[in-house]
């Protein structure tokens, strides 16, 4: 039986002033209050958005928190009607514009005035930018071309043609800006190890992948705490440049992430392309064969692998595990019980046991 974990974080304190102005915003339902509190109902152990449709509690009934995790790790599960864990990092809208103006016409350099044009504040546009991608809105520009432009040469065409329908007016311009990048010129391109990194919404905050041409290499929140550590390790083990593309291993994998969390797929079936020792390879086959809703300990992980006393070791190859949830390292808790060891953070972790155990799971 999996133990509840207590006191794992400190609820925020509100005065009862704010309490007071929360319910009011509770039961009207007021959206202008997302994100400044979450209601939890104590009598039904659910918490809620403020703008929660669903029938509200009596005031005494309720307490407060700051966000989704506190109330999670407080023993509250998230509310059916109004979804609180719902896409936390989900792509603003007016970085979905930007985005598809760029898809439709590569050729397009939005500068600052275009932006504020367009109602964008460029101070905006670059921040969320350099915490989703690492880079400002201008070089994701830049970068998002030259991409363009090697998936072309890629897919057999020539040097012209592929800078001409990137946007790219100047070849020199582009054979410069190709070999800044990628470190040959673009009559090498098609010769390049290449990664592809994208970003992924997920209920539980942005997710960022990647893979190779013969399957997915990575899926980490994007806040762990090594994510930079393990981008460099896989470009040296595959020898390889990033770009910020997709593939249809990418593809593929937001799709079953999207089924997984929204409760209709148990199982992946995208390719792994994951790089490792024999040992860490066979552990991480053994993380595979968990079946979904069930948790096992690390003693029991290294008795299946057959190397009943290596339970460190096994502990070490599941904390390398670079691909989170497909290869299942959640499941695997303490031999007490307890929830342990996990870098997406233990509140993830046991909101993903939590999720799996639910019941009211169907495919």
């Amino acid at each position: 039986m999996l133990k509840k974990e207590t006191n794992m974080v400190a609820q925020a304190k509100f005065t009862t002033t704010q309490e007071d102005q929360f319910y009011t915003a509770l039961v009207n339902k007021d959206f202008t209050y997302e994100g400044v509190f979450i209601a939890a109902v104590k009598t039904t152990g659910i918490f809620c958005r403020p703008s929660c449709t669903a029938r509200k509690p009596a005031k005494q009934n309720v307490e407060y928190f700051g966000t989704t995790k506190e109330a999670i790790l407080h023993g509250y599960r998230p509310c059916k009607v109004c979804r609180p864990l719902e896409n936390p990092g989900q792509t603003p809208p007016f970085i979905e514009i930007l985005t598809a103006r760029l898809s439709a016409d590569p050729s397009l350099k939005i500068k600052d005035y275009d932006l504020r044009k367009m109602g964008i504040d460029p101070a905006t546009a670059r921040r969320w930018f350099l915490k989703n991608h690492g880079i400002t809105f201008h070089a994701y520009q830049r970068m998002y071309r030259i991409n363009l432009a090697y998936k072309k040469l890629q897919e057999g065409g020539d040097v012209l043609s592929a800078a001409i329908d990137s946007g790219y007016n100047s070849l020199s311009a582009f054979s410069d800006s190709f070999r800044a990048l990628f470190g040959v010129p673009p009559s090498k391109g098609k010769s390049k190890n290449v990664l592809y990194f994208n970003r992924i919404d997920t209920p539980l905050g942005p997710m960022l992948a990647g893979a190779t041409d013969k399957g997915v290499c990575l899926l980490e929140f994007t806040d762990r705490k090594m994510l930079q550590t393990e981008i460099k390790a896989l470009t040296k083990i595959f020898d390889a440049t990033v770009i910020q593309s997709s593939n249809l291993h990418l593809d593929q994998l937001e799709k079953e992430l999207s089924e997984y969390f929204d409760r209709s797929r148990k199982l992946f079936s995208v390719v792994l392309d994951t790089p490792g020792t024999v040992f860490q390879l066979k552990v991480w086959e053994e993380l595979k064969m968990i079946p979904f809703g069930t948790t096992r300990s690390y003693k029991q992980q290294a008795i299946q692998i057959h190397h009943p006393t290596a339970m460190r070791a096994v502990a070490r190859a599941n904390g390398m595990n670079r691909v989170a949830i497909v290869i299942p390292c959640h499941r695997v808790i303490g031999e007490n019980g307890h929830l342990t060891g996990y870098a997406g953070g233990i509140w993830r972790k046991k909101w993903l046991l939590d999720m799996e155990a639910d019941t009211g799971f169907s495919l």
